[in-house]
């Protein structure tokens, strides 16, 4: 079994190889490089070409999403996630909607780092448990009656958006439908755009909170 590459990016010097031998005794996770300075970033993606990487949301002199977003403009694409203390619900808003793959809390166990990083890799977009909450507050926040914004949704749509509610990538939802991936990321576009939604992870929690709703889908599932 091939191992999973990352790089590791935080400031606090005992933290990040601390977690680093945590990840490694997972058998499952390899630790290429880490580095506690932003401006070593990109030069270590090229360097390593990791399968995903994981910043600190706070760092001297900037913070991960800001990074992240640097990062994205210079044409990295492997999946970001940002492992942060901070369980504010701006923190939460500001990651998802500039772009990262999944929000996680240095509180975690270090198995469910794993199970994330694992599923990060796999084209998922993950939260940690904690932070789920928040994600429903951030959808109070914009005032839209969820049932009338699922009427919207074309039956694809909903058929799509119960396999976003079950974590699945865009290229396992293509192979279960029989359509191309690109077909998928179109209508995964529309999703957010007819819910008023940021990220797919808003998407898959909104699919949960509704299922059962009129015009939704996953009764009995």
């Amino acid at each position: 079994m091939s191992l999973t590459r990352i790089i590791l990016v935080d400031d606090h010097t005992l933290f990040r190889k601390g977690l680093a031998e945590l990840l490694e005794q997972s058998g499952e996770i390899e630790v290429t490089a880490f580095t506690g300075n932003p401006d070593e970033v990109a030069m270590l993606l090229r360097a390593h070409r990791p399968d995903v990487l994981i910043l600190d949301l706070n760092m001297p002199g900037t913070d991960g999403i800001t990074l992240m977003q640097q990062l994205r403009a210079d044409g990295f694409e492997m999946p970001i996630l940002i492992l942060t203390l901070s369980e504010a619900e701006d923190d939460l808003a500001r990651a998802l909607r500039a772009g990262a793959n999944g929000y996680l809390l240095k509180s975690m166990e270090p198995d469910e780092v794993v199970d994330a990083i694992l599923r990060a890799q796999r084209g998922e977009t993950v939260v940690a448990p904690a932070m789920t909450a928040k994600l429903v507050n951030l959808y109070d926040k914009k005032g839209q009656d969820s049932t009338s914004l699922l009427d919207a949704l074309t039956p694809r749509e909903r058929e799509i958006l119960s396999h976003l509610s079950r974590g699945e990538s865009n290229k396992a939802i293509a192979r279960t439908l029989d359509i191309s991936h690109d077909t998928v990321k179109l209508h995964v576009r529309h999703i957010l755009a007819k819910l008023n939604l940021s990220s797919r992870v808003e998407a898959a929690v909104f699919a949960v909170e509704h299922r059962g709703a009129p015009g939704g889908r996953g009764e009995g599932r």
